[in-house]
């Protein structure tokens, strides 16, 4: 019963250990499913399933049925014009990044996102061609396909060299594609969870580097070859130091003069983005003013640049993955896909929660990996969303994935008709587009200092993740990165929190005693609190915790006890000891004889309980002994631990609890735990954890009723703290009456007998 009084509470119930509140109050043996029963449910097939699947995997017919045409319309067209034009540059920009000709970033920014438009559950994300990914792409492709380090920079052979590096670039989207359609079919959508925003934001920051140094070639015009191996990084910059001299002026201030203005414009966007009506295009201006200019200046010819030149018009058929590549290319891969899937499932859960609707990570697996296939299949590379054009869907009013289609016929009428207009556009205008998208990547380097203050392991693995991808390379980086995490989480659960607990406040409010200067800590009695699960790598940290916190080492009382007890039969025995009613008495100078003389090649015999059946005397551990036999004090008769903190307790580790726990039964430390979880109880049994030492009744609710069957046990009555009346009518009802105790008001409690 709970009694409100003002902002105070008062709680009358028994006191319940775990087995006499689940029959008390009829506890019931719930069915768990086995994982058979798991693998028929989710092959069971009817109608509403059916229904649920199709529903599921084709998002579209949710969600086109009830477009508000109207409403959303005109935001969705105008939307997807912006979206459109950015995506043109953005695919344009990143195809560089990937080592091939500009024009097939036309492909990865068009046919994703209609594939996108049907299986994707996010109304928001602008799907197309992302720079990590892109550069994670062009690792791939240079590795493959180095550059041509003889020399022979004829027009027949650097086509051929383009020709490879597609198809390369084409089988390796193919193949991440695969491996994400496979992911979201067998619902492995949560693998993301493995990826934390600390090693995201240090790999998306590392990447931002890697394209920074990239695109220095294009910025400078120097023959830079790519270094897709560990410390590549430091090799391309050498490459480029070493031909600083040979740097094209025109390519260079053309850049440096794009940049600052892209900067200066993205800058003031962000800065009045709540008095412009839609962000300034100014990628799109930069372009078209660049592209004006190097055509009627004749840049190419006056000054040597280098320029996209001649797009391909149209589409070219879908080409077979080359097999061989597919082989080569296996881990690039697995790690495009995880990334690719990674950042658009971030990126989608942001817009989801702002806009209130839910997005399922499987289903974009799936949505991804099908885009992919299809990208990979008309020469295109992989996708993902760049966070800058999402924020334009977004930002200019975007509702759903109409205005994904729109930006798609934008890109459509680019590589159909238009896309000749960019032929006399410098490539170094494209580089320093693509570097102009990467301020907020760059920005999170502010992070750093905030992790630190706020969780120093969070902030290790940001640094950790950066450092190994800007030197490893993005894929190594990667798996070295989520390797790192994964030992950290090991090395935290490895070395739990533990305390000592005490009563705060005379209630049954229980905290570490470090915290506090109000404490009540019974006596003899320990509380103990292990905030982790406890497994195989933490079980011995745990009992060395327990043994510094008790004060000593239940296994060597239990061994000098028995070695005791061993030297007082022997002393008996000749009669150099003798029984009188105050207790034994020594009759004789006892010869001191060491402890291997009394192990007697019987070291095993020392670890079992004590039995003083045959002694005329019950030894009383705390008392005087007769000379010559010591035998470390004992000053606590019982230990309480908090398991409310503790998930899970794996096999190996039960074998070492149960062994410890009856080394402190058999030197008479009575032992409780208190909070455990549903079902910890039952696995225990399971498992034969308990015998005749360990029992299921030193299991309570919380540790406010083990301390209090701990005083009622040691019979209360006698203390000057806490003073027992037994209530009329009642055979083991009792009630508290503190003086200066433990609770600050009478309540009843129920005397347990012993299981």
């Amino acid at each position: 019963m709970v009694e409100p009084v003002g902002n105070h509470y008062v709680v009358a119930r028994p006191v319940y250990s775990e087995n006499l509140f689940n029959e008390e109050h009829e506890k019931l043996h719930r069915y768990h499913k086995t994982f058979w029963d798991h693998l028929k449910l989710y092959f069971r097939c009817s109608p509403q399933r059916v229904k649920k699947i199709a529903l599921g995997l084709f998002p579209i017919v949710s969600w086109l049925p009830v477009y508000r045409f109207r409403e959303w319309i005109l935001s969705d067209i105008i939307s997807g014009i912006n979206t459109g034009l950015v995506a043109v540059l953005q695919g344009l920009a990143f195809a560089l990044l990937v080592n091939i000709p500009p024009g097939y970033g036309l492909y990865a920014a068009f046919f994703p996102v209609l594939v996108y438009f049907i299986f994707g559950t996010s109304r928001h994300i602008s799907v197309g061609p992302f720079p990590v990914l892109s550069l994670m792409v062009g690792g791939a492709v240079v590795r493959l396909v180095p550059d041509d380090i003889a020399g022979n920079g004829t027009s027949t052979n650097i086509s051929a060299i383009n020709e490879e590096r597609v198809m390369v670039a084409a089988s390796v989207t193919f193949l991440s594609g695969v491996f994400q359609l496979l992911l979201g079919i067998l619902q492995f959508g949560f693998i993301v969870i493995y990826l934390s925003q600390s090693l995201i934001s240090g790999f998306t920051t590392a990447a931002a580097i890697h394209v920074v140094v990239s695109q220095l070639k294009f910025m400078l015009q120097l023959p830079v070859p790519g270094f897709n191996k560990p410390f590549g990084i430091v090799y391309t910059l050498e490459r480029v130091f070493s031909q600083i001299t040979e740097t094209n002026i025109a390519d260079l201030v053309t850049s440096l003069v794009v940049l600052v203005i892209v900067f200066v414009v993205k800058e003031m966007n962000d800065r009045y983005k709540a008095k412009l009506p839609t962000p300034i295009p100014i990628e799109l201006l930069v372009t078209v003013l660049a592209a004006l200019i190097s055509h009627f200046v004749n840049f190419e010819e006056k000054f040597n640049v280098a320029v996209v030149g001649k797009l391909e018009e149209g589409f070219q058929a879908p080409v077979a993955p080359d097999v061989g590549v597919l082989q080569n290319c296996i881990g690039d891969s697995i790690s495009i896909a995880i990334v690719g899937f990674a950042v658009a499932f971030s990126v989608a859960k942001v817009y989801s929660i702002k806009h209130d609707y839910p997005v399922d990570g499987n289903q974009e697996l799936i949505a991804f990996g099908l885009g992919n296939i299809v990208g990979g299949s008309f020469k295109g590379f992989a996708s993902s969303t760049a966070l800058s054009r999402s924020g334009v869907q977004e930002s200019t009013g975007g509702k759903t994935q109409i205005a994904g289609i729109v930006s798609a016929v934008i890109v459509l009428i680019v590589i159909l008709g238009i896309g000749f207009l960019l032929a006399p556009l410098q490539k170094s205008v494209l580089a320093s587009l693509a570097l102009g998208n990467l301020k907020g990547m760059l920005m999170q380097f502010k992070e750093v200092g905030i992790l630190w203050r706020k969780d120093k392991y969070d902030c290790v693995i940001w640094v950790v993740t950066f450092l190994a991808a800007v030197f490893l390379g993005l894929d190594i980086g990667l798996a070295t990165a989520v390797a790192f995490q994964l030992l950290t989480v090991v090395i935290r659960s490895q070395i739990p929190s533990c305390a000592v607990l005490v009563n705060v406040g005379r209630s049954n409010i229980y905290r570490n005693r470090k915290d506090y200067t109000d404490i009540y800590e019974p006596e003899g009695v320990k509380i103990f609190r292990c905030s982790s699960p406890i497994f195989f790598a933490n079980i011995e940290f745990f009992r060395e915790k327990l043994i510094t916190a008790v004060g000593f080492n239940p296994l060597r009382v239990l061994r000098k006890r028995n070695k005791a007890l061993r030297k007082i039969r022997k002393m008996l025995k000749k009669g150099e000891l003798q029984v009188t009613p105050k207790g034994l008495i020594c009759m004789a100078n006892h010869t001191h004889e060491s402890d291997e003389e009394l192990d007697n090649n019987r070291i095993e015999e020392l670890d079992q309980p004590t039995s003083m059946t045959d002694l005329p005397i019950q030894i009383d551990w705390g008392a005087d002994l007769p000379p010559g036999i010591t035998v470390p004090r004992v000053d606590i008769h019982s230990i309480i631990l908090d398991f409310s903190a503790v998930s899970f307790l794996d096999f190996s580790a039960m074998r070492v609890l149960q062994k410890t726990l009856k080394e402190f039964v058999r030197i008479d430390i009575d032992i409780y735990i208190a909070g455990a979880h549903e079902g910890f109880l039952d696995k225990l049994e399971r498992c034969a954890f308990f015998d005749e030492e360990i029992k299921p009744s030193m299991f309570f609710l919380t540790i406010h009723d083990a301390v209090l069957h701990i005083l009622l046990k040691k019979d209360i009555a006698s203390s000057p703290k806490l003073k027992l009346t037994k209530e009329k009518g009642s055979s083991n009802d009792y009630i508290i009456i503190p003086s200066n105790g433990l609770r600050s008001r009478e309540c009843t409690v129920r005397l347990l007998s012993p299981v």
